[in-house]
Formats: C-alpha cells, structure tokens, sequence
C-alpha cells in the first residue's frame, strides 16, 4: 500500500515538473526573439558550486545549522542555475529545429545534433531540479546535478558550431567564457 501511495506522488509530481518546463518554455517564446532571450551561464561557477568535496568542506568545518543555512543558500543558487540552463535548453530546441530543414546538408545535421543535445538537457535539468527541492527537505539526498554543467558545455559548443554555420560574422555564446 505504501508503496503505491509513494507511486501516486511520485508520478504527480513528475507530471508538475513536465507541465512547468512546457509552460515555461511556451512563456519564453511569447517573449520575443529566440536568440535574443539566452541568458549566458558562468559554467565554472556552477561546477564550483555543485563539487561535492566542497559540500563535504562545508559540512566538516561548519557548525551543523550554519551548514545547513549555508547549504540552502547553495541550493538555491543551484536551482537558479539549472532553470537558466533548461530555459536555454529550450530556446535552442526551437532554434535548432527552425534550422533542421536547411539546404546546406552540415548546417541540417548541426541542427539535428543540437536538438538532440537540447532535448536531453532540458530533460536532465528537469530531473535536477527535482532533485535540487529534494535535497532542501531531506539534506541527505544525493544531489548529483554536476553532470549537467558537462551537457550544458555539450550544448554551448553544438550552439556555437549551428551558430557559425547559419551565420559566421555572429559570435553565439551561450556560456561565459573561462
């Protein structure tokens, strides 16, 4: 019975995170222009914020409350972090499938690679984020959303390389430089 009941809840907040990506996605786009509503994102920063062994720091030299203060704070950061690399995630699914019908057979299968890098992130930011609320009401989850900053780099350099393709005067930058 139990276990039944921990189905229902998991499959109903499964479907609120599915909802909030498509509603958040289709509020971007009323926005304005694709391009012009990618927010770069300071990938080192979020692999720095995300590395366990700081966590582990953190924990170690920290009384338990401040710890556990501090870490929401991160949390949070986290959170906004993986929003801005979902939402961006979204855009470039709409840009890389407005893109997939071109002529030029290198900047169609850019287009398709980038779609699919896309697809995957938004998908992978979206269990992150998940796992991000989960991890502020029981603190002993494993967070695991470090993988997400390597996907989103993934992502930049498909983004970049349909970007040089469509137009090489135009520079696309989708995360911050190091």
């Amino acid at each position: 019975m139990t276990l039944a009941i921990l189905l229902i809840i998991a499959a109903v907040l499964s479907l609120a995170v599915v909802v909030g990506v498509v509603s958040a996605s289709r509020s971007l786009l009323r926005r304005g222009t694709l391009s012009s509503t990618i927010a770069p994102v300071d990938i080192e920063a979020f692999r720095n914020l995300m590395n366990p062994a700081e966590e582990e720091y953190l924990r170690r030299k920290l009384p338990a409350g401040e710890f556990r203060c501090v870490q929401r704070k991160r949390l949070l950061a986290a959170a906004a972090y993986v929003q801005a690399v979902g939402q961006n995630a979204a855009l470039l699914v709409h840009i890389g499938q407005s893109a997939t019908n071109s002529a030029d057979a290198a900047t169609s299968a850019a287009a398709r690679q980038l779609v699919e890098d896309a697809l995957l992130l938004r998908h992978n930011a979206a269990v992150a984020m998940l796992r991000i609320r989960l991890a502020r009401v029981w603190p002993a989850a494993g967070l695991a959303v470090a993988p997400i900053a390597d996907s989103y780099s993934r992502l930049s350099t498909s983004a970049m390389l349909l970007g040089r393709l469509q137009s090489p005067a135009t520079a696309v930058r989708i995360a911050t430089p190091r």
